[in-house]
């Protein structure tokens, strides 16, 4: 059943997931309703039009990165966050009332998990590989919008109960450099030299050292998004919208901050870009000089996340393509901060 989809090809394994994805429309009653895929790097999401023209956002999760209780407790965060005031992308429960629904196709080997949202308008703040378009007034604008909704999103986590039962991973000092991180060994990436290689294997080992004395507080330490890239920020106006949660989980706020800020690290505007996120940050939530001041430490535990997710899908066009611009970035971050940290 579909034992070859992972052999194909990437156009011909998204027709078989399209065919999985129309299977399902049935649970929210979008018969007839148009697909068309918009994104296949780990999950697939759909833009599915109905014929009044109403748009939706379906996701086919890739098998085996969540449980069941981990997908639906990154739902009931998101929940909480849209009733908080927060504007994630609405969650629209199937008809009998799931948070998701698991899907079969004769084309598709495992079965999937499938979740259905209101459609989001906005446009992505940006790219990886490209950073972000525009004049410093509004990229000061847009950055400043993003720290303040970093903070709400962390003021509302650090105060929510979190509810029985509730499972997700975390970006704790095991998660991120321990022997098995949660993205991966990613010392062992085939593509470090082997000077890279050492100078990585030190900077893990002091960030785990100045983790662990930063330590896990409510003010600093609660659920995150964890993936404030500029693909997952649509910017409308002057709104800025989170979407995909995938990585959500247990981690330091400074990790959210890093995140926002890591793949701005070479451009012009960087600085410019930092300051207006820590103020808007500071306008609804407090931070010290003090932890700011560890911001390096984080920019180099991402960058080992990014390593180890290259190194894990090292098969991929998408990480064949990062791979050379996230060593080189990942490496100087790991240099200064050892540098900074004497």
């Amino acid at each position: 059943m579909g034992s070859d989809f992972y052999s194909l090809a990437p156009a011909e394994q998204g027709e078989r997931l399209t065919a999985l994805a129309q299977s399902t429309l049935p649970h929210w009653n979008l018969e007839g309703a148009v697909l068309e895929i918009i994104k296949m790097r780990e999950n697939a999401v759909f833009c599915a039009r109905r014929p009044d023209g109403a748009r939706f956002a379906l996701r086919i999760h890739r098998h085996g990165y969540h449980t069941d209780a981990e997908l639906h407790s990154e739902l009931l965060w998101m929940r909480a966050l849209d009733a908080s005031g927060i504007h994630v992308p609405p969650l629209i429960p199937s008809r009998t009332g799931e948070l998701f629904i698991k899907a079969t196709h004769a084309g598709v080997p495992e079965a999937r998990q499938v979740d259905l949202f209101g459609w989001v308008d906005g446009r992505q703040l940006g790219s990886a590989e490209g950073g972000v378009a525009g004049d410093y007034a509004e990229i000061e604008l847009t950055f400043h919008t993003i720290g303040e909704l970093s903070a709400r999103m962390h003021n509302q986590a650090s105060m929510w109960p979190i509810p029985s039962g509730f499972q997700r991973h975390a970006w704790d000092t095991e998660g991120l450099v321990g022997e098995n991180p949660f993205w991966g060994r990613f010392w062992e990436l085939a593509a470090l030299s082997p000077d890279q290689r050492a100078l990585v294997q030190r900077g893990r080992i002091r960030v785990a050292r100045d983790l662990d004395a930063f330590g896990r507080r409510p003010e600093t330490y609660s659920l995150i998004h964890a993936d404030f890239t500029p693909e997952n920020l649509l910017v409308d106006g002057e709104q800025v919208r989170p979407i995909d949660f995938d990585d959500a989980g247990f981690g330091w706020h400074l990790f959210d901050i890093a995140t926002s800020l890591f793949f701005h690290l070479d451009a012009d505007y960087f600085l410019a870009a930092r300051d207006a996120l820590v103020r808007g940050y500071r306008s609804a939530r407090p931070l010290s000089d003090r932890d700011l001041d560890r911001l390096p430490l984080f920019f180099a535990a991402r960058g080992f996340t990014y390593l180890g997710w290259v190194h894990t899908r090292h098969e991929t066009q998408t990480a064949q393509e990062l791979t050379p611009m996230l060593v080189d970035l990942s490496c100087r971050m790991t240099d200064q901060y050892l540098s900074r940290a004497g």
